[in-house]
């Protein structure tokens, strides 16, 4: 059932783009990869099968993707300063629930390891903003999320370039 609803959505997100401008795919494309769970990479890929110039579609894709993330993790860490202003650091505590999940990620793999296999559990515009929110250095979030969704997008827009060229 779920993924009857994402192939419909995907159908229908590719039939809307393909009757539109160049100028308006580009913003089609930035805004569909805003969505969560579609970003960059399924962005990238539908742009390539619907006929967007590969350059174009992974980078509107990707700007959407990045533009949409990078104000989510600027609220995150807007949202974490307020929490913990004029608190003094407490004794480590006992962890509880995802925030354990998370920080053990974190831990074990760091912010790149995180934002650059992150996509293929849960969107990047939840990865981000979570690990600002758990504590990870803003700047090292920021880049390597952009690093992240420009490759995502890189390289779902080749997989759909070479689909396009064995399928003629």
């Amino acid at each position: 059932m779920l993924f009857d609803f994402v192939g419909d959505l995907f159908i229908q997100l590719a039939q809307f783009v393909t009757g539109l401008d160049l100028w308006l795919q580009m913003l089609s494309l930035m805004a569909i990869g805003a969505i969560p769970f579609i970003e960059s990479y399924l962005g990238s890929f539908l742009g390539t099968i619907v006929g967007v110039n590969p350059f174009i579609a992974v980078a509107a894709a990707v700007l959407g993707n990045i533009v949409c993330t990078f104000v989510l993790i600027a609220l995150a860490s807007r949202v974490r300063e307020a929490a913990t202003r004029g608190r003094e650091r407490p004794a480590e505590k006992e962890l509880t629930g995802r925030r354990k999940k998370v920080v053990t990620y974190l831990e074990r793999f760091g912010v790149p390891g995180v934002t650059l296999l992150g996509p293929l559990v849960v969107a990047s515009q939840i990865t981000a903003p979570t690990l600002v929110a758990v504590g990870a250095k803003k700047s090292n979030v920021y880049l390597w999320t952009a690093i992240s969704i420009a490759l995502w997008g890189i390289l779902f827009g080749f997989f759909g370039e070479l689909l396009i060229s064995l399928a003629t």
